[in-house]
């Protein structure tokens, strides 16, 4: 198993971690790829408990990977894993995996919401299922699981919700863009700023996270002309490195607040003490590649 002091690439690698998620149990919405997928083994390498829920549960035409590959990986890499086919809309899936990781790890100590929709279309376009599905998976799957897990949490001496959403910008840019899934994304943001203020004596963090440049993911490539926009943006271990940041408290509370931030991914591995980004990118010049949105 690889040591928590090395980095996700390597022993040159960008970040070096300054402490460890041995024993936690992080429970991953969405996980079986991608940013949920880079998170889950990063901590996994580490030595962490991973409850894994997702939808596919069967091999799916367009998209690499199920919750049950994805355990395999988690494994493979030092963790355990607990693969729960489930989907965040469905009260019940949610309840049993809370459930499930506190009888199979005896708690939890983080929350990943990473499950998300996404649909750019313009408010003309929309189609209201998409709509819906945004709101169901984006705002109200982030605050169901929050919920259901809050009494887990509280119980632990290292309590997280880490929630990809980012920073709350009331510049009505990014809502002229593509309305519905702003509102999607700012309603997970509100979660983290509500939840934060609320559960301040209760020793539960509260943060949202979000890259400052694109990701490589499923969802980018099978966008129109993804490929070639993938080659713009950096690997997922970007996140995976900042989210563990975040859940370590690497170098960042001093000054600072311990809840209620909205990160992102450079501000994060810089407070860790990275100075170059560029092993994350997938070869693109850093000054060619394509920024994120809402930034």
């Amino acid at each position: 198993m690889t040591s928590s002091n090395d980095a996700l690439h390597g022993p040159a690698g960008p970040y070096r971690a300054a402490s460890s998620l041995r024993g936690r149990t992080l429970v991953i919405s969405g996980g079986s790829r991608g940013i949920g997928l880079a998170i889950a083994l990063r901590a996994a390498r580490d030595g962490a408990n991973i409850v894994l829920m997702a939808k596919t549960g069967e091999p799916h035409p367009k998209l690499a990977g199920t919750v049950y590959t994805a355990a395999r990986e988690i494994e493979d890499a030092g963790g355990q894993a607990l693969p729960l086919v489930g989907d965040v809309r469905n009260d019940d899936d949610v309840a049993r995996a809370v459930s499930s990781a506190v009888e199979n790890f005896g708690g939890i100590d983080a929350v990943i919401n990473n499950a998300s929709a996404i649909d750019l279309s313009r408010t003309d376009d929309v189609d209201m299922k998409k709509y819906d599905l945004m709101q169901d998976i984006n705002v109200r799957g982030t605050f169901l699981l929050s919920k259901l897990a809050l009494p887990a949490l509280r119980s632990s001496d290292s309590a997280h919700i880490l929630t990809l959403s980012p920073p709350l910008n009331l510049d009505p840019h990014w809502a002229g863009k593509h309305l519905a899934y702003t509102m999607a994304k700012y309603g997970m943001s509100l979660t983290t700023l509500g939840l934060a203020e609320e559960l301040k004596a209760d020793g539960i963090r509260v943060n949202s996270l979000w890259p400052c440049t694109l990701i490589d993911t499923a969802a980018i490539r099978n966008m129109p002309h993804g490929e070639s926009i993938a080659q713009a943006a950096r690997g997922p271990e970007i996140m995976a490195d900042a989210a563990h940041a975040v859940l370590t408290g690497s170098n960042l509370e001093s000054g600072g607040r311990p809840s209620g931030n909205f990160y992102t991914d450079e501000a994060v591995l810089t407070a860790a003490g990275v100075t170059d980004f560029r092993p994350y990118s997938l070869g693109a010049p850093e000054d060619r590649l394509a920024p994120d949105i809402f930034l």
